[in-house]
């Protein structure tokens, strides 16, 4: 195989591994001929869904939300589309459909919830006095600011009607079992969709810390409802909480895990650098490429051919008015750390098959993209500059083109060394 068809081969094991037809179906309740109520969201629960309608002879009715272009065909549970990640008045009606299902039930009524990343934006219910224009506006400010996906997150489950444990307390006194797939750094159950079913240990005045720290402005009225504990979250000890079971059915680690086996059975060394590297995309992209040279000159921290496979949710702060995504941000990074370096390759992509604004996964990056993009007069300082990186892979003609996975384990990258 070339370098590019290692890097893709690698790629398809971790999808493959966080594929729900592979991983839903060991973690559902007993099927006893009860009546199963589905909700869910994210950019995995349409597929989700469709593994659980595989596996479920009994009653089963529900409604899924997930992201536009995501959804698969389902029989018995209804699938919405919707925008992500700034959210539309689809998500809007969807959440509150959703909330609508599990209210009323009672302690002999069960609730299966299919959450994956994306479920903060799907699940788009403004708590009251909150408008989804504010909400809006709030989470585009955010994700323009650098800020981590556990600090968007606090402020979204602050303002929202159904986040941060508010879908489980709806559904008491009914057992909520959640399924989820990790996207988020660390796993963190409240953290994932923004913890829908699971208590909030954060606080509303650690959203506004949030929201003051990156600059971000809001209303007095907002402001004055945060301090106040007005729009305070169910908290771990609430009783609303007792009966909902949280259990992760794929994270980023298991994704690597696959990656890391895939990369054996062709005779690679692997080497997980992490699964839950945050930072700024592109110096992220500068820090593995020093690991990456120093492998291939030294031969540690890993001897070569190996590959460094690593995970998590690095940020872009936008400056510019390019297009691109976070993973391909970091491959500028990377590649202008590499200055060339032959023998390493590498691939950087979104598990859900879309890397930020536009219709690709990600981008390749060897020891020719700097010079071919030269001789097709491509700058990539410019580039950089404004946060433009899928004009420039795109010019290259090394951008990676998936599709939706319909599942979403975060981001993913391998940076291969000593293979020609």
């Amino acid at each position: 195989m070339t370098p590019r068809e290692i890097l893709r081969h690698l790629f398809d094991a971790a999808i493959a591994a966080a594929d729900p037809a592979r991983c839903v179906q060991a973690h559902l309740p007993p099927d006893d001929g009860g009546r199963l109520i589905v909700i869910g969201a994210g950019k995995a629960s349409a597929a989700m869904a469709r593994a659980v309608e595989q596996h479920w002879s009994g009653p089963l009715d529900g409604l899924v939300v997930t992201r536009y272009g995501h959804g698969v065909p389902c029989e018995r549970i209804e699938i919405v589309e919707a925008a992500h990640p700034v959210p539309d008045a689809v998500g809007e009606l969807a959440a509150q459909r959703i909330l609508a299902k599990v209210q009323g039930l009672n302690e002999n009524d069960r609730v299966l919830a299919l959450i994956s990343g994306g479920g903060s934006a799907l699940l788009a219910a403004p708590a009251t006095g909150v408008s989804l224009a504010e909400k809006r506006a709030i989470t585009s400010a955010l994700l323009k600011s650098g800020a981590g996906i556990g600090e968007i997150n606090c402020v979204r489950k602050h303002l929202s009607a159904i986040k941060g444990g508010r879908l489980a307390a709806a559904a008491w006194p009914a057992s909520v079992l959640t399924l989820a797939i990790s996207d988020v750094p660390g796993d963190d159950p409240a953290v994932i969709a923004s913890g829908p079913t699971v208590p909030d240990p954060s606080t509303a005045f650690d959203a506004l810390k949030v929201l003051e720290c990156y600059g971000i402005e809001i209303t007095p009225q907002l402001r004055d409802r945060l301090l106040s504990g007005e729009l305070e979250t169910p908290k771990p000890g609430d009783p609303r909480l007792a009966r909902s079971t949280f259990r992760l059915i794929a994270s980023p680690r298991q994704m690597l895990e696959a990656a890391a086996e895939a990369a054996r059975q062709i005779g690679l060394t692997p080497l997980i650098l992490g699964d839950a590297i945050e930072g700024e995309a592109r110096e992220v992209g500068k820090v593995l490429a020093g690991i990456a040279l120093s492998c291939g000159r030294h031969g540690f921290p890993a001897k070569k051919p190996c590959v460094l496979l690593s995970g998590g949710e690095t940020t872009v702060t936008l400056k510019g008015d390019g297009r691109g995504g976070r993973n391909t941000e970091f491959l500028l990074g990377l590649a202008l750390a590499l200055g060339g370096a032959q023998a390493i390759h590498a691939l950087a992509a979104d598990t859900d098959g879309i890397d930020g604004s536009e219709d690709n996964a990600g981008a390749f990056v060897g020891p020719d993209s700097l010079p071919r993009a030269r001789d097709i007069g491509v700058d990539i300082h410019a580039h950089l500059a404004g946060n433009d990186a899928w004009g420039y892979f795109s010019a290259l003609g090394d951008l990676l083109v998936t599709g939706p996975t319909r599942t979403n384990v975060n981001d993913f990258r391998a940076i291969l060394v000593g293979v020609e």
